[in-house]
């Protein structure tokens, strides 16, 4: 798999990266102007030219992951034998350019449910940079035809079209933040069962009334799930300040609580959610982070 086939992997996965390009060459040097490497948390693709150069590159990309830098940083490198290394002596003797840019991941979004309120929603969700979900067991709710307001759109939509929607849920990547909102109550709360089953989902959020989820609550304690586990779930969803019962207006409410939550919270590097600690509210699904800010 070459650089650029990886870098869709990543963005597909959820999962950041940092490309490096050889961008200048004075003199001689292991690989020419234009030379590309892609560097993911835990695989690299491609190569700028090996030795120390790579090493610190890979170091330096790798750092910049962990700590969600946004800004690309140029790096320059003496090829030769006074000059000061970490990973080893490369004595070419050329002077090479190299600059990193950051992919930050993307946030991964799963509707369930492409009713009024989810068509809304994801029309909504399309406009930004992240990957998102839609499934309904519903096949003509999927329809290309249906949809063709919200593929237009940068996000990086999958549809799922399953009778069975919670084994969609299964499958997700860690870290999805999942939206609840089908149009048959069983299907929600099979869903919720199936959500609070996982350890790793970002959060999880069911459309609804108070009287409606007091019903599920018992339902999903009968299941075995603790209080404190079913508290994990939201619901109702959306900011509470923005009032309104039409599809439209839900949907904003629950686009704005979940950018809310995306760009302030953050999840420390032990994160493995426990029954006892299980927040009520959505966090960030990723140590690394995410962004929402204009598509690369």
């Amino acid at each position: 798999m070459d650089w650029l086939q990886a870098l869709q992997e990543l963005r597909s996965d959820g999962l950041p990266g940092v490309l490096a390009t050889v961008t200048e060459v004075r003199g001689h040097a292991p690989r020419e102007a234009g030379a590309k490497m892609l560097i993911g948390a835990e695989a690299l693709w491609g190569s700028v030219g090996g030795g120390n150069l790579e090493a610190t590159v890979v170091d330096r990309a790798r750092a910049m992951i962990s700590s969600s830098t946004a800004s690309p940083e140029a790096l320059d490198f003496s090829l030769n034998e006074h000059a000061a290394t970490e990973h080893g002596k490369q004595c070419c003797g050329g002077v090479v350019n190299v600059l990193l840019e950051p992919f930050l991941s993307r946030p991964t979004v799963a509707i369930f449910g492409m009713g009024h309120v989810g068509h809304d929603l994801a029309r909504i969700l399309s406009r930004l940079p992240l990957n998102l979900h839609l499934v309904d067991s519903r096949a003509e709710q999927l329809k290309p035809e249906r949809l063709a307001d919200i593929t237009d759109g940068v996000a990086e939509v999958h549809s799922h079209h399953s009778p069975v929607p919670d084994s969609v849920l299964g499958e997700l990547p860690a870290g999805t933040h999942v939206f609840i909102m089908t149009h048959d109550h069983t299907e929600d709360f099979l869903l919720c069962d199936a959500a609070l089953r996982r350890d790793d989902l970002g959060s999880a959020g069911l459309i609804g009334s108070k009287a409606k989820w007091s019903r599920f609550r018992q339902r999903l304690q009968g299941e075995g799930h603790s209080e404190a586990v079913i508290d994990w779930i939201s619901c109702p969803i959306g900011l509470p300040e923005i009032t309104g019962k039409a599809p439209a207006v839900i949907a904003v409410s629950v686009a704005a609580q979940l950018l809310q939550t995306v760009q302030s919270a953050a999840v420390p590097a032990d994160s493995d959610r426990q029954e006892n600690n299980r927040p009520g509210v959505i966090p960030a699904e990723d140590p690394t982070k995410v962004s929402l800010s204009a598509p690369r």
